[in-house]
Formats: C-alpha cells, sequence, structure tokens
C-alpha cells in the first residue's frame, strides 16, 4: 500500500502555450509510493499536458517536477529511467515482432538485454502466444497491451497509463485492473488519467480532479466520497402530489416523475437523518408510501458537481 515517500513531486508547474493558451496553472502535487493516483478532468482539463510534462516529453514554462527524486530537466535520463508511459495512441512499429518490440524498448533506456524479464512481462499480460506475431496483425485490445508490456519493459517505479482502457472491452479493462494491481503491490507507482469513472473507483487510493489547468482536489477517495457525497431517500407515492406541501419544507424535497416521486437528500454521516420524522408527518398528511429506496452518490456525481459547480 501507499507510504509516505512522494514518487513523483510536481511543485508549482506552469504551462503557457506559444498561442497564449494556459494549459497548467501552478500545480502542486505530491504522488507517494507505491499508489494508484487518478487523475480526473474533462477534455482539454490539462491531464495530458502535465503527464507529458511529467515523462519529458513537454517543457513547463515555470516550475519543477521530481521522479524519484530526480529533476525531470536536470536529471532527464535518470528520471526518465524511472517512469513507464503507456499513452493514448497505438502507436508502434507494425512490422516488428511483439518480442522485438518490447525487448527493443528496454535497450532505449539503457538497460541489459534480459530475457527472463521481458518473458515474464509477456505472460503477465497474456501475451506470450504473440510473441513471434507482428504488431500488424493484432487486435487492439492486444496492442494496448504491447504497449503496456513496452512501458514496463525497463522495470519503471512509476507508470502512467493515459487512459488505458479508451476503447477496449470489458474482459480486458478487467485483467488491465488486475495487472495494476499487481504492479502496485510489488511497488510500482501508478498515474492513471481515465474518463471512465468507475475506473478511478475501483482502483484509485487518491483522486485528483483538473479542470482548466487547474488542480481543484485532491483527497483520499474515500474521504472524497465521505465529504462530498450524498445519500438520497427516493419516496414513490401511490398517488401524484401537485406539490410538495408546506409543512414538509423543513426536508427541502424535490418532487418529481409527475409529482409520484419524493426526493430526500441528506448527510448521511450524521447521527439524524429526519427520515423517521419525514415518514411520520407524511402519514399524518395522509400520503400513502408505495416504495422507499436509498442510494449514495458515486465518484461520477461528485465529479460533475467539482467542476460543473465552478464558476
Amino acid at each position: 500500500m501507499a507510504g509516505g515517500t512522494a514518487a513523483i513531486s510536481i511543485e508549482g508547474v506552469t504551462k503557457v502555450y506559444p498561442n497564449g493558451l494556459v494549459a497548467l496553472q501552478h500545480v502542486n502535487l505530491d504522488i507517494r509510493a507505491g499508489e494508484i493516483f487518478a487523475l480526473l478532468g474533462p477534455n482539454g482539463a490539462g491531464k495530458t499536458t502535465l503527464i507529458s510534462i511529467v515523462c519529458g516529453i513537454v517543457n513547463a514554462t515555470s516550475g519543477r517536477v521530481l521522479a524519484d527524486g530526480h529533476d525531470t530537466v536536470a536529471d532527464y535520463r535518470a528520471a526518465r529511467r524511472k517512469i513507464g508511459l503507456v499513452p493514448q495512441e497505438l502507436s508502434t512499429d507494425a512490422f516488428e515482432t511483439v518480442w522485438a518490440t518490447v525487448s527493443f524498448s528496454r535497450g532505449l533506456f539503457g538497460r541489459r538485454a534480459d530475457p527472463a524479464h521481458i518473458e515474464h512481462v509477456l505472460r503477465e499480460l497474456s501475451l506470450w502466444d504473440k510473441r513471434h506475431s507482428k504488431i500488424i496483425t493484432l487486435s487492439g485490445g492486444m496492442k494496448r497491451r504491447v504497449m503496456i508490456a513496452k512501458a514496463l519493459s525497463h522495470e519503471p517505479r512509476i507508470l502512467f497509463l493515459d487512459e488505458p482502457t479508451a476503447g477496449v472491452d470489458v474482459e480486458l479493462r478487467r485483467d488491465m485492473w488486475d495487472m495494476m494491481r499487481r504492479l502496485r503491490e510489488s511497488g510500482v507507482t501508478i498515474v492513471l488519467t481515465t474518463h471512465y469513472i468507475d475506473e478511478a473507483e475501483q482502483m484509485a487510493d487518491r483522486v485528483g480532479v483538473i479542470d482548466r489547468g487547474r488542480l481543484i482536489v485532491v483527497e483520499e477517495k474515500a474521504a472524497l466520497m465521505q465529504k462530498l457525497g450524498k445519500t438520497q431517500l427516493l419516496v414513490t407515492l401511490q398517488h401524484a402530489l401537485p406539490d410538495v406541501p408546506d409543512s414538509l419544507s423543513p426536508w427541502r424535497l424535490e418532487l418529481a416523475a409527475g409529482g409520484t416521486e419524493l426526493l430526500y437528500t441528506y448527510d448521511g454521516q450524521a447521527e439524524s437523518n429526519g427520515i423517521s420524522s419525514l415518514l411520520r408527518q407524511l402519514d399524518l398528511l395522509g400520503v400513502e408510501v408505495k416504495n422507499l429506496q436509498t442510494r449514495q452518490s458515486s465518484l461520477e456525481d461528485i465529479f460533475v458537481d467539482l467542476v460543473h459547480g465552478r464558476p
């Protein structure tokens, strides 16, 4: 599990492109060694730019980044050797074999040939049977696995996965989640950007939300859901109400489904949630209840509230 040491330290990073576009605004973030950190944000929020700066692909306008203690600009080679990157784009030599592609990638980082490690990576990713196949013959899902194998070929301690399961089937997504957990157990720090909120909900230890180039929240996933999540009671009525009676105003109910549903939002952590008194009041008013149902906010609800609730 995650410890207190920072695998990545991002200090005051700003990126302004020559056309004046401000992609990142003074981002500060420590990512702990051995954690899975999910970076969420709408398209164009700055997720890929931030990853590209940490990986040395894009230069920051100001600020600095340390990867496992190495400055990514002043000590680029040492820093980059610690990092594996799986980009969104499936870019690899179509006419090379899987084995040659992954082995060559290891050599690019100055690592000695290690067929046993390459075999281990290919077996972990269910690629061993495809090791002699040319990349061009593989399915999209298999090509995605090859990209991960390339990123792991030089034994990095930090792995960036930029939208790793975009466009892949459900089975492969679950395989990749299992692989991420195994890597985390071996001490690898994983930074994940994703459009799939359920992926962050399943995988992440902590969540960061970025919007319009600013990091607007960083929180333990469980704490974030507890702090910002809501619990809702859906009361389905036998007969429709034209409006919410005045005597129910203390509960701030919403009327829905043509007057046949009352929605009550409350703090699920509070000692008293007001449900029993609400039901008593409904009974006093002669409002017949057909069904009761509760639900917790998901991480998606919280994400939408955070991003769309900003000025």
